[in-house]
């Protein structure tokens, strides 16, 4: 059977990606599940599955083309079904420079003085192939680097945004100072962009409370005792169970508000914040209405750890159903969060302070968090 492996759509605004590396070659065998190629999308980079066992018959993108959605990009096959239909077909791969939503290159303040011209800032390379990823490629551009001038640092010599930021650093002899142009990586221009996107459509209203988080903290201490290392609970893994717990009950906040529809989900995938060097993404948990709190706490771990090397599953990344974002762990008091479409509500956590509270006339110290729910009228 003839299976066509397509650039996925992970998330309801994404338009297309690209191909940063195939992991498989014409004619390996694949077997149903097994990872095949990474794709850099606006907001992290994600691993691609097969959907059938068989052989990788035939690549129809090159690595560090960027293609649209839905577009065929390679053919699993048995050996001896005919591809013939398929020779010959090649995708076409747009500019790795175009931004996300194909608009031209916002304009950036004059400088103060004139911009220096492109300056060498390593020796240039000499296979004859600058091999940079996207993002390397805009901010290049942006800040007039010569790309064939810049040192690569990443896989085979890749030239990756911290090639570029590093050599846009040293300065051309005599050049005058000018205005800093910060390039925009395509994960900061989709978050922008989605953003004012939820400001403008979804009219936000705001719920906060201040929890006793006393006896939660007692138990934390208490399951640290019991399982010593191989549960590491957080406060942020009580928050998510809680949540789940909370949607249950209120099952239209665990909705997406879609071209005029509600669609409720029976799934409870609580997606979480995680900060990364271009920009905040909030991958899901999923399942968590029907995870323990240790299992909740172990997924938690393993999600930010392969958020951060770029090996999310699809699912994770755009089967989200309801978010949390906490900056408690830096000392922040309350966050009013904006709500990550098309998801109807977000629940915005602040640290835990020992403050003192007044119980029965006695005043007390109580262990009180502030939560803020930003919701979808």
């Amino acid at each position: 059977m003839i299976s066509e492996v397509v650039m996925p759509q992970m998330g309801a605004d994404m338009e297309e990606g690209t191909i940063i590396r195939w992991l498989k070659q014409e004619g390996d065998a694949v077997e149903r599940g097994e990872i095949i190629a990474e794709i850099e999308t606006d907001k992290a980079n994600v691993e691609i599955e097969s959907f059938e066992s068989g052989v990788f018959r035939k690549a129809l993108a090159n690595e560090g083309d960027t293609v649209d959605v839905g577009t065929i990009i390679a053919i699993v096959a048995s050996p001896d079904e005919d591809i013939s239909r398929y020779e010959g077909m090649t995708v076409a791969a747009k500019p790795a420079t175009a931004q996300q939503d194909g608009s031209p290159p916002a304009a950036t303040a004059p400088p103060v003085e004139a911009e220096p011209p492109p300056r060498p800032i390593a020796p240039a390379r000499t296979d004859g192939r600058v091999r940079a990823s996207p993002v390397a490629r805009k901010l290049a551009q942006e800040r007039g680097l010569d790309l064939a001038q810049v040192q690569g640092t990443g896989p085979d010599g890749r030239i990756v945004r911290r090639d570029v930021e590093a050599a846009a650093e040293q300065p051309a002899s005599g050049a005058p100072v000018s205005t800093e142009v910060v390039g925009m990586s395509r994960m900061r221009q989709t978050i922008a962009r989605r953003m004012s996107q939820s400001k403008r459509e979804a009219p936000h209203y705001y719920i906060t409370m201040e929890i006793d988080m006393t006896e939660a903290q007692r138990a934390r201490g208490q399951l640290k005792e019991v399982f010593q290392q191989e549960y590491r609970v957080s406060v942020n893994d009580l928050i998510v169970k809680a949540t789940a717990m909370a949607l249950a009950r209120h099952p239209m906040f665990n909705s997406w508000f879609v071209e005029g529809e509600i669609r409720r989900h029976e799934a409870i995938n609580v997606c979480v914040a995680i900060a990364l060097e271009d920009g905040l993404i909030a991958p899901a948990i999923l399942d968590c209405g029907g995870k323990s709190l240790a299992q909740i706490a172990e997924a938690s771990r393993s999600l930010a750890e392969r958020a951060k090397s770029g090996s999310l599953k699809p699912d994770e990344y755009s089967g989200g159903t309801f978010t949390v974002s906490n900056l408690g762990m830096f000392g922040v008091e309350t966050l009013i969060a904006i709500i990550q479409p098309p998801q109807s509500a977000i629940l915005g956590v602040g640290a835990v302070r020992e403050v003192p509270v007044v119980r029965e006339g006695v005043v007390a110290i109580a262990e009180l968090m502030q939560v803020a729910l930003s919701a979808d009228h």
